[in-house]
């Protein structure tokens, strides 16, 4: 028995009813701002050079090369 076989075996005998679905679904958009709100946390603290260059008042942080000669 492949995994496919065993996820739809797993789904057909769990499936979810109609208010499971509903309430799924009004979750999505917390869940959805909790992981942005993760994901900048991970950046914030990691300083993600290539990320958080892109955020606002953060990236002056990050200095700008002047001039072709600095890299």
């Amino acid at each position: 028995m492949g995994l496919k076989d065993k996820m739809l075996y797993f789904y057909c005998r769990h499936r979810p009813s109609k208010s499971n679905m509903q309430i799924a679904t009004a979750f999505m958009p917390s869940a959805g701002y909790f992981g942005a709100a993760a994901l900048l946390t991970l950046v914030y603290y990691t300083d993600w050079k290539v990320i958080a260059g892109y955020i606002p008042l953060y990236n002056t942080k990050f200095p700008k090369p002047e001039g072709k000669d600095a890299k």
